[in-house]
Formats: structure tokens, sequence, C-alpha cells
């Protein structure tokens, strides 16, 4: 057993209670104790703390080790395929020779490239309708590997690489709602030197943006601030009618939020909220989806994160009413919704109102498979804590440990 991972268990913490006291993710935890990744700097003493140690101690724990997943027992939960390593690296090698390839003129870019554009738009469509998110990576991979090849031969290398950036965030977007962090970075720093590549300014900025929502899952807000200052000043060079500048001023709501700066936070939305100016069909279907719809529902989990909560209620509600109307709400963001207005039940201490919202929530979260809404619900397993003698709040807690099991 590794020596992270036994000085935890010795010191009576699951992997999910050291996870919710580090304030980190439990997949960073098992990131952690397999040797993948070591825990940043800034959260070094608070770990030590934890584990009763000082900070020779766990630098001795934390050092790198052969950690083999027989050894660990735990087969079962291999994230990552060696093929798909394999597919990137290929890609990756492709790209970097890219650039000795003259592109086409435009009035001779090869049918194959609007025919990987028309594919990715129809697998962007798959993926939100689809309740089982899994169930369509092996077609992106498949997609990916044809890019690949069309790459190798040289042709149209601007046009391919747009498609590429497009393709490798879905294939990111897949990664992250199964909370594999690490694939979902590489995928998006993938995306994001393929649009570089090919002067896509917006959807570089769109691939910026994912990667911020790594940082942002592991509570690294500054990491993410990083990242998206980068994707406002790309979005800039972009296309000044879609919606690209305002999602990643959603965004820096989110980090300034997890910072608890609402002025800052304020400020981010109000610029977000410029998307209502924008023409109706100024949205991208595939990787850009920020729209109107969704401003009520930023503004609400925002609030629920400043502890803000009766603006969260106003907000969160009428994102709830808007779901209620079909405006656009798949299973995946009305339970986000409801999750977030359980959460806001939590913190008042009303059960009747966790009840009212959380159990919906769950089933919305079992029926779409999402990592997105099961997330949100581990928010709610921590604030039930201080009410957990309650026999309805234990019950509750009993089936959201279940969903993330």
């Amino acid at each position: 057993m590794g020596g992270l991972k036994k000085r935890r268990k010795d010191c009576g913490y699951s992997q999910e209670t050291f996870a919710a006291a580090a304030g980190v993710d439990r997949t960073t935890v098992g990131r952690w104790e397999r040797g993948e990744t070591e825990p940043q700097p800034p959260l070094r003493p608070k770990l030590a703390k934890l584990l009763g140690l000082d900070m020779a101690g766990l630098g001795a724990l934390l050092s790198p080790q052969a950690v083999t997943q027989e050894a660990e027992g735990h087969l079962d939960n291999l994230t990552s395929d060696s093929g798909d390593d394999m597919i990137r690296r290929d890609f990756l090698r492709v790209l970097a020779i890219a650039g000795a390839f003259p592109a086409l003129p435009a009035h001779e870019i090869l049918d194959e490239t609007a025919d990987s554009r028309a594919m990715n738009d129809h697998l962007w469509s798959v993926y939100r309708l689809t309740r089982s998110k899994r169930s369509v990576f092996p077609i992106v991979r498949d997609q990916i590997t044809a890019l690949t090849d069309e790459l190798k031969d040289g042709r149209d290398t601007i046009g391919l690489c747009s498609a590429a950036g497009d393709l490798f965030q879905l294939a990111g977007e897949l990664a992250f709602d199964e909370n594999r962090y690490t694939d979902a970075a590489a995928s998006y720093t993938l995306a994001a030197s393929a649009s570089r590549e090919a002067k896509q300014y917006d959807l570089w900025a769109c691939a910026l943006t994912r990667h911020a929502y790594v940082s942002l899952y592991e509570r690294q807000y500054e990491d993410a601030i990083g990242v998206l200052i980068a994707a406002e000043r790309v979005a800039k060079r972009g296309d000044g009618r879609l919606a690209t500048r305002h999602w990643v001023a959603a965004v820096q709501a989110q980090a300034y939020a997890g910072m608890k700066n609402f002025d800052a936070c304020e400020r981010a939305m109000d610029e977000a909220e410029e998307v209502l100016h924008l023409a109706a069909d100024s949205v991208n279907g595939g990787w850009l989806r920020f729209n109107a719809s969704r401003l009520a529902e930023e503004r609400g989990a925002r609030y629920v994160e400043l502890g803000r909560l009766d603006l969260a209620e106003a907000a969160l509600q009428r994102a709830l009413r808007q779901a209620e109307l079909g405006r656009g709400q798949s299973y995946r963001r009305r339970g986000a919704v409801l999750a977030d207005l359980a959460v806001l039940g939590a913190k008042r201490r009303d059960l009747d109102e966790v009840m009212t919202y959380a159990h919906e929530a769950l089933d919305l979260a079992r029926r779409s498979g999402s990592g997105y809404v099961a997330r949100k619900l581990r928010t709610l397993r921590v604030e039930l804590r201080p009410v957990a003698t309650d026999a309805r709040a234990a019950e509750l807690e009993a089936k959201l440990a279940e969903l993330a099991a």
C-alpha cells in the first residue's frame, strides 16, 4: 500500500472525507495516492496538519514511487486508455510538423474537411441528447484517428486543425463528465494547440476556458484565473458576434466566487449578461453553447458559493421556472439547478427545502449519468453534516453516498 494511502487510513480518513477536509476532489486524492500527480505547494501545510506530519514527513510520503494497479487492487479504477494516450501522442507529433505543409487556398478546401465539421456537429448533438455520455467516446476516438490520418497527408492543414480543435474539446468534455481530470486537461491542451495552429481564436478561447474548469473543480481558483485571463485576451481577437467572451466572463465569475470576491464576481457576471445583446443565431451549437438561458442558473450558483442566500434563491427559482417552460434545459442542467437549491436549503438548515429539491436532483443525476450533477450533490453532503443525526438527512446521505460510489 502506498505511503500516503496508508497514512490517510491510519488517521481514520476515508478517501472522500480526506478530500473534503483538504478541500479537493476525491479523484485528486486518488491520483496523489497512485503517484500520478503531487499536491501543489500551497496545499501541503494543510495536508501535513491533517496527517499529523511535519513538512519533511509529508515530503517523504509524496516522493515519486512506482505504484502498480495490481498492487493497489484497483484494476476497476483505470480511467485512461493507453490507446487514447497513443492517439494523443500521434496527433501531437503530426501537429508539430503540420506547419511544414502549405494549406490549400480557401476555394480548394477539401470535401473531407467539410465532412469532418459536419460529423463534429453531429457528435456534439449526440453528446447533448444522450443520457450515457460515455457511449459517445468510441466514435469521438475514431474521428480523432481519422483527422490525424488526414493531417499526415498534409492536406488542408488549417481546416483539419480547426476540426481537431473542436473534436478534442468534445473528448475533454466526455472525460471531465466522468471526473477524469487529467485526461480532460490533456484533451483541452490539444484542442488549444490545434485551434491556435488554425488561428481560430474563438475555438482557442473556449479550449482555454474548458481547461480552467479543471482547476476550478480542484478549487485552485488562482490557477483558473490565470488561464481565464489568457482566454479573455484570445477571445477579444475573435468574432464579436459570438458569445465567447461572455462565456469566459461567466467562468471568471465562478473563480471569483470561489475566492469569495463578491465585487469581482458581480463585474464578471455583468459582462456575461452582455450575451443578451447578441443576435439570436450567434451561438454555436457545438463547442460554444453559452446563451441567455443559462444566466439565471450561473448567477444563482455564484451567490450560493458566496453565501448570499436570498440573492441565490431568486436567481435559482428563475432558472427553475425557465427549465419548466422548456427553455433549453436538459436533465443535466435542471439537475444542477435543483442541486444548488438543495444546497441552499442545507445552508439555511431547512430540511423540508432540502428534501423538496434533493431527491429530484438525485433522480436526474442517475438518469443522466452526469458527473456534473453528481459533483454538485457532493457539496450537499458536506452541507448536511451539521444535521446528520436527523433521520431524513441520514437517509438522504445514504442515497448520496450510493450515487458517489
